[in-house]
């Protein structure tokens, strides 16, 4: 099995830290954000990585080469424009013949991926999603009414929770055929079209990740892989 990276963004809502280097290659500890994925990808059993790159890609291969170093073979998939997620992964078609692994680039996880991987092969899922139970508390009180406008119950800033896309699947090669070519095309889109007509399950799990889509979540990211160094 092969794992593809996304990794081809703007990073726009990192700027300036991203004016000069790839949102992937933005330092978390003394190792870039795409070191701790291709890590992680090899810790959870998978060796040989396709990265779709764009945007200062240079930078990435100087630093990536062919992935011996990092004990694991990568290839590289790339693209002159912008093309989404989805539209990145299509470039990575010609290198994958069978079931993968594909992340987006900007993302921490802590999950087991030989669990996932080991769900999708039990169910034989078209596509596996890998989600994390998220929590947050409304900062208003939530007022419930009846059909006529009766006030009926007030919860006080009240907790909700839901399953979110953390950005990590397992899919079967076919999927491909669901993007199309050199074109601008969102995962959301191909999930949508998937369920159509297969089969796509879900990998749950607690444990989480940390999307860093922003100042804010980078600066999270770094907080909390101090703190964890700190405690080895």
């Amino acid at each position: 099995m092969k794992a593809v990276i996304i990794a081809g963004g703007l990073g726009t809502r990192l700027r300036p830290l991203t004016n000069n280097t790839p949102k992937p290659m933005l330092p978390i500890g003394e190792k870039p954000i795409l070191e701790h994925l291709v890590n992680w990808t090899k810790r959870g059993g998978i060796k040989s990585i396709v990265l779709c790159v764009s945007y200062l890609k240079e930078t990435i291969e100087d630093y990536f080469g062919d992935g011996e170093k990092f004990g694991v073979k990568i290839e590289y998939a790339i693209s002159k424009k912008q093309l989404a997620t989805a539209g990145q992964l299509k470039t990575a078609e010609k290198f994958i013949e069978d079931d993968f692994v594909c992340m987006y680039g900007d993302s921490i996880f802590n999950f087991s991926l030989k669990s996932m991987i080991k769900q999708h092969s039990i169910k034989k899922s078209f596509v596996t999603m890998s989600l994390s139970e998220y929590k947050t508390n409304l900062p208003y009180g939530v007022i419930e009414t009846s059909k006529n406008g009766k006030v009926v119950n007030w919860k006080e800033k009240p907790q909700i929770k839901a399953n979110v896309n953390m950005g990590c699947y397992i899919m079967n090669p076919q999927v491909f055929n669901l993007i199309p070519k050199n074109k601008p095309y969102g995962m959301d889109d191909v999930i949508k079209k998937a369920m159509k007509k297969k089969t796509v399950n879900s990998f749950i799990t607690k444990k989480g990740f940390i999307d860093i889509g922003n100042k804010e979540s980078y600066k999270q990211a770094r907080n909390e892989y101090d703190n964890k160094q700190r405690r080895i």
